[in-house]
């Protein structure tokens, strides 16, 4: 592509900068125009990947079309199909008319599905069929409809490790694929990043109409050493706040664009070197994630304990006072009047009785399987001491069929409202209809 078509294509939309991977990403987007190839655009961010969306748009044969950028993480999951596809009327509660999608409104247009990994794997699918064959049906329809829509992508995370992690189909991958295009990072274009910052404090200036700031060359080798992870956003935020707020000089020094930095990051990006210190310090400190598995392991750690000091109390009627001391620790912040007192020689009292539930392994092989009571005998009696009683109770015979349960479950609820359907169905969360038919499938008499 020749300099002066290559400069044309930026000046129409606004695109400043003169680095190799910016011009080569713009030859290609203007190459692919005019095809009807499907177009992947990567980069982070803030690096103004819509504004290819835009040139693959504008340059192609549906210039003239509908052209309507959508955000995939910005539609909630229950809806995107809806969103993109149409739904008929009555098809989910709510649909009280039927409505157009995204795809059929753009037909003989372009549609820029930004943050793409963003999209729920069922939708994705429903995507590729219309990728492939340009079909698609409404949300509640069996019609299968036609449309011709160009598809243009974008995404700032790696689809390839997504493909890997099961979040994004493989398929789609490389049928979206066809011609990738990298919009690259701010930090990596350069002198373009000096461009960007006159280009956003005169636009800013001419907008309020007051002097535009001017960065001294001190300053200017500061901001070409910034990372920039929000890319052109962060940088034309910055630029506008340096405008806003320096009053008293238009001319911004490197100890003052350091300042403003600080404050914008919360904190110093500096040189590399000061990345790598500050790095260093971070990765010496714990996340916020290692923390919560701290505490997830810490207290796992003490429920074990506090089972095997209960499961003592259960076998010998009495706490080891060696356990106490080894296991101080669990009682130490618990509040005054909830603490649990130490006390070296201390045996615990049972005044009530106490209903445990059966568990998989008995202490003794001839207690029955139901409920288990203990009960004090009291100290003056020696030798029962660390005795307890079993008493065995009949238990409630628990059935987990989910069909009787349902049954008893319609029957409870046709005693509590007399046998009358219409308050049972609705106790019961269904329709009358179906209960009908259930108490039809179950032979349940009606008294």
């Amino acid at each position: 592509m020749q300099t002066s078509e290559l400069q044309s294509i930026k000046a129409r939309f606004g695109i400043i900068g003169n680095s190799p991977a910016l011009n080569h990403a713009i030859e290609v987007a203007s190459q692919v125009a005019p095809t009807d190839m499907t177009v992947l655009i990567t980069g982070e961010s803030g690096s103004g990947k819509e504004s290819f969306s835009k040139i693959i748009h504008n340059l192609s044969a549906r210039k003239h079309g509908q052209f309507i950028a959508l955000n995939c993480g910005a539609i909630p999951e229950g809806t995107i199909d809806s969103e993109l596809f149409g739904h008929e009327k009555g098809a989910f509660t709510g649909a009280i008319d039927a409505r157009k999608g995204y795809f059929e409104v753009t037909d003989g247009g372009t549609i820029f599905l930004d943050e793409i990994a963003e999209m729920p794997l069922g939708t994705q699918a429903r995507l590729l069929r219309v990728l492939e064959n340009g079909e698609f049906i409404r949300v509640g329809s069996s019609k299968v409809q036609k449309t011709n829509v160009r598809v243009v992508a974008a995404t700032n995370i790696n689809l390839m490790t997504a493909v890997e992690r099961g979040k994004f189909r493989e398929d789609l991958y490389y049928r979206l694929n066809t011609v990738p295009i990298f919009v690259p990072p701010l930090r990596d274009r350069g002198m373009d990043i000096e461009l960007l910052f006159r280009k956003f404090s005169s636009d800013f200036a001419e907008k309020y109409r007051i002097k535009p700031i001017q960065l001294t060359s001190d300053a200017q080798q500061i901001l070409l050493t910034q990372r920039f992870p929000g890319n052109i956003r962060q940088l034309k935020n910055l630029a506008e706040q340096i405008s806003i707020l320096e009053t008293d000089e238009r001319i911004v020094d490197g100890e003052k664009l350091a300042h403003y930095l600080q404050m914008n990051n919360g904190k110093m990006m500096g040189n590399s070197l000061v990345r790598r210190d500050f790095e260093a310090q971070q990765n010496d400190n714990f996340t916020e994630r290692e923390l919560l598995y701290k505490i997830l392991f810490d207290m796992r750690k003490d429920v074990t304990e506090l089972k095997r000091m209960f499961l003592e109390v259960l076998q010998n009627g009495e706490v080891n006072p060696d356990i106490l001391k080894q296991n101080e620790s669990l009682f130490q912040n618990i509040e005054k009047e909830r603490s649990f007192p130490f006390q070296p020689n201390y045996q615990p009292e049972f005044n009530s009785p106490r209903t445990l539930p059966p568990t998989a392994n008995n202490f003794s092989n001839n207690q029955p399987d139901n409920e288990l009571t203990i009960i004090n005998l009291g100290n003056n009696n020696a030798e029962n001491k660390n005795a307890f009683i079993d008493v065995t109770h009949e238990a409630e015979e628990v059935s987990f069929s989910l069909e009787k349960q349902e049954k008893d479950m319609i029957i409870k609820a046709l005693q509590k409202n007399k046998n009358k359907r219409k308050y049972a169905a609705q106790d019961l969360g269904i329709s009358e209809r179906t209960l009908y038919r259930k108490i039809k499938q179950y032979d349940i008499e009606e008294e």
